[in-house]
């Protein structure tokens, strides 16, 4: 099976990723922010340069960050020992196929990895998030929505609709809301918004 982005390359280029801004997703800013939102252990799950993991290490939390790219653990654990965060650990794995943390996680954030996955991999994706998750875990999906890329020239992420994100999601996990919301990407003009969606799911 072959990944239709090389991610590696991309976080190899000079030009940093324009998913890459330098700090978590506002709208995930926001969850860590909130008392009690964030429970036991976290999974960043294509944690990439991992701002978001590194929010929650500063924030006291133990998290591990998983990403398909050496290049981008490699950045996410180098900034973690720069920032003496050690309660953020990253590894390299196939987020669509890992193993080797069942029932672990009580917090896991997708920060616009599912609709980065191609269609074929996204319920190995969910249900390997699924078996690294406690009883009554929360999973927080970010995810574009319908119209994010309107000039689009070829293939790229998926663009969801509400009830196509519901439809994917809900074949392992409850879903509890899903809500309009914004993806900020840095673009060489400036930091932009894009239209997104924000599922929260729970494992019952």
């Amino acid at each position: 099976m072959t990944h239709v982005i090389d991610w590696d390359d991309a976080y190899r280029q000079e030009q940093t990723p324009a998913w890459s801004i330098g700090a978590p997703q506002p709208e995930y800013a926001a969850i860590i922010d909130t008392e009690g939102a964030v429970q036991g252990e976290v999974l960043d799950a294509g944690c990439g340069h991992a701002e978001l993991a590194l929010a929650l290490a500063a924030r006291g939390h133990n998290v591990v960050g998983l990403d398909l790219s050496p290049t981008a653990v490699a950045a996410a654990a180098e900034t973690a020992r720069e920032r003496g965060l050690d309660t953020a650990t990253f590894a390299q794995a196939d987020i669509s196929s890992f193993t080797g943390y069942d029932g672990r996680f009580s917090t896991i954030f997708d920060s616009g990895l599912l609709h980065a996955l191609p269609a074929e991999l996204r319920d190995g994706y969910l249900q390997s998030v699924y078996r690294a998750a406690t009883p009554g875990a929360r999973f927080y999906i970010l995810a574009f929505g319908a119209g994010a890329f309107s000039d689009l020239d070829g293939p790229g992420p998926t663009q969801f609709t509400e009830d196509q994100l519901r439809e994917v999601v809900s074949r392992h996990w409850q879903v509890d809301e899903i809500r309009p919301a914004q993806l900020h990407a840095a673009l060489p003009e400036g930091r932009t918004e894009m239209p997104a969606l924000l599922v929260t799911a729970t494992k019952v």
